[in-house]
Parts: structure tokens; C-alpha cells; sequence
């Protein structure tokens, strides 16, 4: 198709016309969609690539690693371990930053990432996912060489200068933002090529979908029970419709659905384990997906404040979520804050 717009395609206009990114944040991003690509062909191979199952170890959070958690972390930094535009790396399933091999000038990018979320789906065929995100290295001389640390990561992520994910279903579909929207790409598996098939996606103000995991209801704050209650009520009570319930179990295949055709989802504090923030990790989960449901008009809190706004503390933090679309998003952190001022 003469009018067919490839990733490559896309960045170089981002990096050209519109002075968005540079070419080093450019091949950055093409590296990592070029892991995903090769992660795709794993996934897809299944129970005959021997990657199914357990591979009875544990990562940083002491959760059960998967066989292919392990494969696809190691894809993502083998693919960028001498791309040269990278100072250092962190993952889900790393206890600390992999720090990429000194040269000179040093590389200017941090890259995070969740090699493969919704791993508990591997084994039946349901979608799972990559997410990623860039930050820029403050650095202080760049014609040094500096150290890089923990330290260098911990930036809110409203300063996230790359953002995305893959998605690993009936189709393998990258959706991406660098601060102009949000874009969508579809792996032509014959070409090995990523094919734009939506460009500035919009996410619906309202919704009638909701999203959360309903075996928890006895674990959930008050605020988060009226919501999901008043939805359940559907036409006859205070909302006045009937609301759907989804929920995959993959954050990557629930958000790739709200970016698709609107929803909400939630992930909130419980009782279960009242000392934790929240469940998922801000640095490698939260922060990727807020910038791009922002970007494509909807709104993310942790039901109190913007996610995009939170000053990470530490590498691993994990945090609350609810985000989608911006009406349903305003009315859980709504809830919240008079639950908070009634207190």
C-alpha cells in the first residue's frame, strides 16, 4: 500500500519535521521494538519452543518467574546492551539497574521495563505483554563518563521522554508515545515490519466497561466498593445504565482494550496487605501507562493524585491505579477524597 506508514517511518518524522525526539531516542525506540519482535516469535511458538511453565525461581518481589519472564528479560538487554544510546537499564525482574558497559560519550537514556506482564496467562494462551519506558540521564558533564545509579532513575513520570508497550495476542501490536499522541503499529509477520494502523488515539470521556479483579470485593476500600456497587446497580440505581465488566488478568490486554474503546480500570489499595501502596510498580508499569492513556485523552490517579505526578522513592515502588476514561477516572478519585475528608 503506497500510503502504508512504518514505525521507522514514523520516528523519522517525529525526529524531522517535528523536532520531538532525537535520532538517538529514535534507535533507541527501533531497538526495543526490535526485541519485542523477537519476543513475539517466542510467544508464539508455544508448548513446541519448550518455554511453557514454571522456571521455579523468583524475581526481585518474590513472585514465581515463568520460563519465558526470564527469556524476554534477557532478549530486551541483549538487544540494548550496545545499542549506544543507553546508560543503564532497570526491569521488573532485576533487584537492581543493569548498568551498560562504559563508553565514551556515555549514553543518555535510562530504559525501564516489564518484560512480560500478565505472565500468569502464558500457559493459557491469553494475551500478555511488554511494557517500556525512557527516561533521560541528568547528566551533569556529558563529556564524562558518570556513574549511574539508582538514584538517576527515580524521576516522576512526567519526565518519561518514550513510552509504550507490545501486546502479544491475535495479532502483535506496538502502541507508542513520545509526547505527540498516541500511535499504534500492527506486525506485518510476512514483511517482519511494524505497519502504523491508528495514529492519535482517543479514548472515550465516558464508558459503560469497568475493569477489576471482583474476587478481591472483601479487600477494597469504601470509596472503590460505591463505585463498583453503584455500576453493578446499572439502570436502576444513581448511575442510570448498565455497565459491562472486564477483566483479563494483564494489564498490557485490559489498557490496550481501554485505548481501543474506553473502560476504566482499577487496581486499587486493599486490607490484604495494608502496608503496601498498591500492587503494581510505578516505575515499570504505572508510569508507561498513564503517559499513554493520557496522551490519548484519559486520565490516571492512584484515586487521590495524577500518577504522572508522583515522586518515585525507590526502584521497586509500587503504587495504586485507576485510569481510562477521564469522566470515570474523576469520579473514583472523587470518591476517595471525600472518603479522606469525611475521616
Amino acid at each position: 500500500m503506497s500510503n502504508t506508514i512504518s514505525l521507522t517511518r514514523y520516528l523519522i518524522e517525529q525526529q524531522r519535521e517535528h523536532g520531538r525526539i532525537p535520532s538517538e531516542l529514535r534507535l533507541l525506540i527501533e531497538i526495543v521494538a526490535r526485541a519485542c519482535k523477537r519476543i513475539a516469535i517466542q510467544v508464539n511458538k508455544g508448548a513446541l519452543g519448550e518455554i511453557m511453565g514454571s522456571a521455579e525461581s523468583e524475581n526481585v518481589q518474590g513472585e514465581v518467574q515463568k520460563k519465558l519472564d526470564i527469556i524476554a528479560n534477557e532478549v530486551l538487554i541483549d538487544a540494548n546492551e550496545w545499542g549506544g544510546h543507553l546508560a543503564a537499564m532497570a526491569s521488573e525482574e532485576m533487584e537492581t539497574i543493569h548498568v551498560v558497559p562504559n563508553r565514551y560519550p556515555q549514553g543518555e537514556y535510562l530504559l525501564m521495563f516489564d518484560p512480560l506482564d500478565g505472565s500468569s496467562n502464558i500457559d493459557v494462551n491469553v494475551s500478555i505483554g511488554t511494557i517500556f519506558s525512557v527516561l533521560k540521564k541528568h547528566n551533569d558533564d556529558p563529556q564524562a563518563i558518570e556513574p549511574v545509579s539508582e538514584q538517576d532513575f527515580l524521576q516522576a513520570g512526567s519526565q518519561q521522554v518514550a513510552a509504550g508497550y507490545c501486546v502479544y495476542g491475535p495479532q502483535t501490536t506496538l502502541v507508542l508515545t513520545v509526547g505527540d499522541g498516541v500511535a499504534m503499529f500492527t506486525l506485518d509477520r510476512e514483511q517482519g515490519s511494524w505497519v502504523m494502523t491508528a495514529d492519535q488515539v482517543r479514548i472515550p470521556e465516558d464508558t459503560k466497561e469497568f475493569a477489576i479483579n471482583m474476587s478481591n470485593m472483601r479487600h477494597w476500600d469504601t470509596p472503590v466498593k460505591r463505585y463498583v456497587d453503584e455500576c453493578l446497580a446499572g439502570k436502576e440505581g444513581v448511575r442510570g445504565k448498565d455497565f459491562n465488566m472486564r477483566w483479563i488478568a494483564s494489564m498490557v490486554a485490559d489498557v490496550h482494550r481501554i485505548l481501543t474503546r474506553g473502560g476504566v480500570f482499577m487496581y486499587p489499595w486493599d486490607k490484604r496487605e495494608p502496608n503496601k501502596p498498591g500492587k503494581l510498580r510505578l516505575m515499570y508499569e504505572a508510569n508507561p501507562m498513564s503517559w499513554l492513556v493520557e496522551q490519548a485523552g484519559g486520565a490516571s490517579t492512584n484515586g487521590r493524585q495524577r500518577i504522572l505526578d508522583i515522586q518515585p522513592t525507590e526502584l521497586h515502588q509500587r503504587v495504586s491505579v485507576v485510569l481510562g476514561s477521564k469522566n470515570e477516572v474523576d469520579r473514583i478519585t472523587a470518591y476517595h477524597l471525600e472518603a479522606d475528608a469525611a475521616k
